[in-house]
């Protein structure tokens, strides 16, 4: 089996740290991501996806995201069952978070890395290139290979 998540993506409000019963540090926070496709003469749609992080990744959250910050996680999803106040039955999906990660710049997020959980570094602007568009290709671009010639690669 395989649960494997990966997001990146804003948080919509600044994470407050809690503690279980038994003092394991513990927060909840949701992050909006992007979709990647986006219909001709539409915004951009975003998700709205929870995240729960426990132990010292809680705390680092905590201590270093605020509202707006760019963040990146890995993680699984969870499932949960719980009832409503009306009674009815509902179903909750989370991420369970491994590992967060600074996503933005220290200038752009607000966020002052220390210690091992250094930003990550921009990449140059003449590496940074503007993804190809598709949209604007025919069907001369491709060409027929015969099954019984030798692949070209």
């Amino acid at each position: 089996m395989l649960n494997v998540v990966a997001l990146m993506g804003r948080l919509v409000a600044d994470p407050e740290l809690r503690h279980t019963p038994q003092g394991v540090s513990v927060t909840t926070f949701t992050i909006a991501v992007d979709r990647s496709f986006v219909r001709q003469g539409e915004q951009r749609q975003a998700d709205f996806i929870d995240i729960v992080c426990w132990r010292s990744s809680a705390e680092f959250v905590c201590k270093y995201f605020q509202k707006g910050s760019l963040i990146a996680v890995n993680g699984s999803i969870q499932t949960r069952t719980y009832q409503d106040k009306n009674g009815n039955n509902r179903k909750a999906f989370e991420i369970v978070a491994d590992n967060v990660h600074f996503a933005g710049s220290k200038s752009s997020s607000g966020t002052a890395g220390s210690g091992s959980y250094a930003p990550r570094q921009e990449a140059p602007r003449e590496m940074a290139q503007e993804a190809p568009s598709y949209s604007a290709g025919s069907n001369e671009d491709f060409a027929v290979i015969d099954e019984g010639e030798d692949l070209p690669f």
